[in-house]
């Protein structure tokens, strides 16, 4: 069945429309001159990349716009979106040493790293997680707000493409202004805020590979006018790939912060998590526990419906810190779904007091921190 009769035009279509634009550095339409990297059709919905390098990113970002609006005009398409990825080179003559093969660190002309993003930015903290649905999200912008209610500078970026949760948990559904070549973030409670979510629909589902991940995420990181920061909060999509490591290695992360529930399978998740950080030389800063005791509404009476200490043990465990445990209360899902943050919706609320008290444990983490050159990844 062709890829048309599902619902889309073919990729070999669209690949042919592109022809009419051209490369401003040789001249040629976009398709010869190679810079065509993928392009994916699935029910009306088109995700494409186009290769670029650093010195060259300015010039191609009209061309990327142009592209989206070509691409979205065709018939049969619903939505387009494309982005701009680090460009292919040949390998070099001799063979990378063990762990310090990968082509990423090539992209961009010249030899070793490409040069880090966000250098205005003091800090740098990735929350993450091993699993899905451990509340990583919720701990991120209720961590994010918090600081920046307590006087600090804070941008948070949500760098989980594939379910974007920042718009709906801060309440903002409008698209960020374009100045020059760079995005402004939105801002939301005293934060500057950047997700993909901001420039799709709602419910369009992000049917990317791994390349246009990682473009979309330098996008976010290089394209955006973040300015200067104390901190810089990023939620992390679940698990250990393509993120990841994108941004271990195009920014200085300064440290993580791994949420997880108190039962045993999420903290085998956690685990793997604390392992993938230390393996590309980042600190984790410390351990959170979320749905850490559930408390009713009408009695108050506390009940510990996934286990209760099961982070805190593992933070030991691991040799980290453990930076405070969260209860699992109907108010913190309902200002999250309500755009507002517990933290600004009900600052005397326990789970609002429980999210500063990790905030400060973090900020008392990051103080006095130093940014350092990136991490050297090594796989062994």
């Amino acid at each position: 069945m062709s890829t048309e009769s599902q619902g889309g035009p073919s990729p070999e279509r669209l690949r042919e429309a592109l022809r009419g634009l051209t490369d401003p550095a040789s001249g040629q339409d976009i398709v010869s001159a190679g810079l065509v990297e993928a392009i994916q059709v699935r029910d009306g919905l088109v995700q494409a990349s186009l290769l670029t390098d650093r010195a060259h990113a300015a010039k191609m970002e009209p061309v990327r716009k142009a592209a989206e609006v070509l691409l979205a005009r065709q018939p049969g398409v619903q939505n387009a979106a494309v982005v701009l990825t680090g460009a292919k080179q040949a390998a070099p003559a001799a063979a990378p040493q063990a762990g310090h093969g990968h082509a990423h660190e090539h992209a961009h002309g010249g030899a070793g790293k490409p040069a880090l993003l966000l250098p205005d930015v003091k800090a740098i903290v990735a929350v993450a997680s091993g699993k899905g649905g451990v509340g990583k999200s919720t701990v991120a912008v209720n961590l994010a707000v918090a600081l920046a209610l307590a006087g600090h500078n804070v941008g948070l970026l949500d760098a989980d493409i594939y379910g974007p949760s920042l718009p709906r948990m801060l309440g903002l559904s409008r698209r960020p202004e374009v100045k020059g070549d760079k995005l402004q973030p939105l801002e939301a409670w005293g934060v500057k805020c950047m997700s993909i979510g901001f420039l799709v629909e709602e419910e369009t589902p992000m049917i990317w590979r791994g390349p246009m991940v990682m473009g979309a995420l330098e996008q976010m990181l290089g394209q955006v006018s973040w300015g200067a920061l104390d901190l810089l909060v990023v939620d992390m999509p679940p698990g250990t790939g393509d993120a990841q490591l994108t941004m271990a290695q195009r920014v200085a992360l300064t440290g993580a912060v791994i949420v997880s529930t108190p039962q045993d399978i999420a903290l085998i998740d956690a685990r793997r998590g604390v392992k993938m950080f230390e393996r590309v030389n980042v600190p984790v800063l410390g351990l959170v526990e979320n749905m850490s005791f559930y408390c009713c509404p009408a009695c108050g009476h506390r009940a510990d419906l996934f286990g209760h200490g099961g982070a805190r043990a593992e933070a030991v465990r691991q040799g980290t810190t453990f930076l405070g445990e969260i209860p699992l209360v109907l108010e913190v899902r309902t200002a999250s779904d309500e755009g507002t943050p517990i933290v600004a919706a009900a600052p005397e609320s326990d789970p609002a007091k429980a999210f500063r008290a990790v905030a400060e444990a973090v900020w008392a983490k990051l103080s006095g921190t130093v940014r350092v050159a990136g991490p050297k990844i090594t796989i062994s």
